[in-house]
Order: C-alpha cells, then structure tokens, then sequence
C-alpha cells in the first residue's frame, strides 16, 4: 500500500506575523512623502520638481544599496540583518522631523532607503532558507502583503496626520509605528537554523565579473529596462497626480489626497489572479494588454472629474502590478540558471533606479505643460515598454509567475 505524501510544512501564526510586519514598516515609510508634496511645496516655497526629490531619494538609496545587502546578511546571519534594518529605518524616520530644510529632509529620506534592501530584500532570502513548499508561498505572501498594506498605511497616516498636525508629527508616528514593528518583529521571528553546507554566495561585483556576458544579453537588458520603466510609471503618475489633484477644480487637502491612494488595494486585489493568465498568454502579450490599458486609464485622468482621475489611476496602479508579475516571470526564463541571482539584484536595482527617475524627470513635463504633459511622457513610456518586449523578449518557455513586488 503506497505510503501517503508528506503533509506541506506549517509555518507558526508568530513567524508570519513577523514577516506581515517586516514588510509592512519596510514600505510603510518609502512613499509616505507623497500626499504631503503640495504641503512641502508651499511650506519650503520650492517646486514640485524639489518637492518630489523627497519620493526620489529613498528609491534612489534602495536601488544603490540592493545588491550589497546579500554579503551583509551572509556574514552577520539574516535575522540579524533584517531585525536591525528595521531600527535603523526608525532613526532616520524620527530624525527627519527635525529637518531645517528640503536639502536636510531629502538627505533623512536617502537614508531611510539604504536600511529598506535589509528588510525586504533579506526577508525574501530569509523566506526561501527557512521555509520549503507550500511554506515558501505562505511566507512570501505574508511578506508582500505586508508590503502592499504598508505602503497604503504610509500613506494614509502621512495625509492624515500631515493635514491636522503639520509635516513634522508624520515622520514622528512613522518613526514610532516603525519602532513597535522592529520591536514585534525581534519578538516573533525565528532565528534560523544554521546553514547546512550550502556554497557561499558570491558578492555582487565578484558575480558581475564572474558572469559577465550573461548577465547583458539582449533579452535581460531589455528586461532590465522594462523594470526601469514599470516604477517609472508608477512613481510619475502618482506623485504628480497630487499635484493635479490639489489644484483647481479639485482642491484636495493632505487627508483627501491620502485616500486617493486606496487605488492600490484594487490593484493588490486583482493582480495574484493574474499569474495564472501570465503562463496562459506569455508574459510578452500580458505587458502588452495590461499597458495599452494602462495608457487608456491616463487619458482618464485627464476628465476634469474625480471619479475618472481615480478609475485611470487604478486602472494604471493594476498595470503596473501585473507588469511586475510579467517581467520578474520572464526574468527567470531570460537568465541562465546560474545567474539568476545576480540578474535579479541587477533588475531590482534598475526598478528602483526607475522609481526615483519617475519622482524628478516628470518635472519638466509639468513645467511645460502641467498634468497633461506628464500624462503624455508616461504614454510614451507605456508604449516605448511594450516595444521593448515585442522586440526582445523571445519566446522559450516562460517560468511560472512568482509573487507581485510591492511598489
């Protein structure tokens, strides 16, 4: 009589609290700037463009700091690394409360973003040692969801405290609401049990000089530069859609902007759906689809009515998180096994680095013609992207779709 399968591995309620809460204080303070822009632009008397270096910087330090995190969580175990991030992240949180300028503000928001690469990008390799099968896709998904719930919640709490209590006391209660999680966290995660003979991992450049050509060919160039631009996309159209829906007809205040970002839950909502339509059609044809309605949802924003710029911008918020899902899959098919790991930290690096792009180079679009402008270079970004994966990205078999990034 055959022997009946082992039973999936459980993974305690305290272990996948720790990684909610992880993800949840690494994303909770990266966007939190962005309902708070018009604030800091009339308060500093600068532009929008120096108003949105505060969403830039951050995602700038993520990008920067990435590949360097592996070695660091190698060397003083990533427990260690993860629990530590998260109270750093809280001192420079609570420190830009003391900010005399934009310039000071800005440095406090760069070094908030070195700390998030040991939070997020440790947690997922702390996730696939510690955990296996059916564990492995309930950790990640503690972890993402805490992501996407942070990212709201930082939000929420920037608008709302911003509006009522000025822009000082929101890095106060991000700062303190960053601290509880650390502490939460160093509670409940578990230390991990000792590493069993695995081969140590190469540090970033020795991998880069090591692989070399395969990790530039054509295929993960392109797709290199397909997560440039999802974050590109993301970051320009809300960061500036505050802009537009703080003037006139709208005249929105910190706590109404704040809600607006309620846009995203949809896209948390509807994107895991979307990994089994990713295998059925190619991750090419998915990025297709989902960007031309993409480009759809901002012609949208343009309709001088709130229902509308809120449609478009979900509609544009659920591309991007589809997008994301459709190029980290192809991603695992364009790299070689081998360098699969390098590539990835290359391609975070780049989705960042597109990130902070999306916060400073919309600011000439909006100089020169306001929210229509900036709709319109997202346009062309959108389309430049699906030109891309049309052009480069062949068709071996795709790679089953992991779990969406957070952004």
């Amino acid at each position: 009589m055959p022997r009946p399968p082992p039973a999936a591995p459980s993974v305690p309620a305290s272990t996948l609290l720790a990684l909610g809460l992880a993800g949840f204080c690494a994303f909770l303070n990266v966007y939190a700037t962005q309902p708070l822009l018009p604030l800091f632009r009339e308060v500093f008397g600068i532009s929008s463009g120096e108003a949105a270096l505060t969403v830039s910087a951050p995602t700038v330090a993520v990008a920067l700091a990435s590949p360097f995190f592996g070695a660091i969580a190698d060397r003083f175990g990533r427990r260690r690394v993860i629990v530590g991030s998260l109270f750093a992240l809280s001192v420079p949180t609570l420190l830009a409360a003391t900010s005399s300028g934009i310039g000071a503000l800005v440095a406090w928001r760069f070094a908030q973003g070195l700390a998030v690469p040991g939070i997020y990008a440790v947690g997922i390799a702390y996730i696939s040692e510690a955990c296996g099968g059916a564990a492995l896709a309930r950790g990640m998904a503690a972890l993402v969801t805490g992501n996407v719930v942070g990212g709201f919640c930082g939000r929420a709490v920037s608008g709302f405290v911003g509006e009522h209590a000025g822009w000082r006391a929101v890095f106060v209660a991000l700062g303190l609401l960053t601290a509880i999680g650390a502490l939460a966290t160093s509670r409940f995660l578990p230390r991990q049990p000792p590493p069993s003979g695995a081969p140590r991992a190469l540090r970033p450049l020795e991998a880069i000089r090591r692989l070399g050509p395969r990790l530039a060919t054509p295929r993960l160039l392109a797709t290199y530069a397909v997560g440039f631009n999802v974050l590109f996309v993301q970051v320009a159209m809300f960061t500036y859609a505050t802009f537009h829906l703080a003037a006139p007809p709208f005249r929105l205040g910190a706590a109404a902007l704040s809600s607006i970002f309620l846009v995203y839950l949809v896209g948390a909502v509807i994107t895991p759906f979307a990994g089994r339509w990713i295998d059925r059609v190619g991750s090419r044809r998915a990025l297709a689809v989902v960007l031309a309605t993409a480009v759809a949802g901002g012609g949208l924003t343009l309709l001088p009515a709130l229902w509308a710029v809120a449609l478009g911008l979900a509609l544009c918020c659920t591309a991007v998180f589809v997008s994301q899902s459709a190029s980290t899959a192809f991603l695992q098919s364009a790299a070689e096994p081998e360098a699969r790991s390098t590539a990835a930290g290359i391609y975070v690096s780049s989705y960042y680095l597109g990130g902070a792009a999306g916060g400073i180079l919309p600011a000439a679009a909006w100089h020169l013609g306001g929210w229509t402008a900036c709709v319109a270079l997202v346009a062309l970004v959108q389309l430049g992207t699906i030109a891309l994966a049309f052009r480069y990205w062949g068709a071996p078999k795709e790679a089953p779709s992991p779990a969406p990034a957070a952004v």
